[in-house]
């Protein structure tokens, strides 16, 4: 059984992370400490920032260098908010840059999609039909 999610990003700069991430989502960290920052995201999911450097001197050679990734999206975050454009509109505020702004998906969300400080992809999204609809 799975319990709960932890996210973790490998990001350059852990403090403007955790300063971009704390403005966006409108929350302190639970945790900011050298190595790792988290933000309680639901109950039992968590999104944390851990310095590239960090996580390859921890695992060491067998660990491709995440820096030589910087800007190169191979996920997103995908954040589902009740008022996905003004979380968007604080993102770009606070640094995000954009690439597609709030629009009606075909999958049944309202989403705008943004660069976050590091280059992960960051979404946020509400539903803006019942999914049931969309299996029919």
């Amino acid at each position: 059984m799975i319990d709960g999610l932890y996210t973790i990003l490998y990001v350059t700069d852990q403090q403007l992370s955790a300063n971009f991430y704390s403005s966006v989502l409108n929350k302190e960290p639970r945790l900011n400490v050298p190595g790792m920052a988290e933000f309680d995201i639901t109950e039992k999911s968590v999104l944390g920032l851990m310095p590239e450097v960090g996580i390859k001197r921890l695992l060491g050679e067998k660990l491709p260098d995440p820096s030589q990734a910087n800007g190169i999206p191979r996920a997103e975050i995908y954040l589902m908010v009740d008022n996905p454009q003004e979380y968007f509109e604080r993102a770009l505020q606070y640094g995000a840059r954009e690439l597609s702004k709030l629009e009606k998906r075909n999958w049944g969300h309202h989403a705008a999609y943004c660069f976050d400080p590091d280059g992960h992809v960051l979404v946020f999204a509400k539903e803006s039909i019942k999914s049931s609809t969309l299996r029919s």
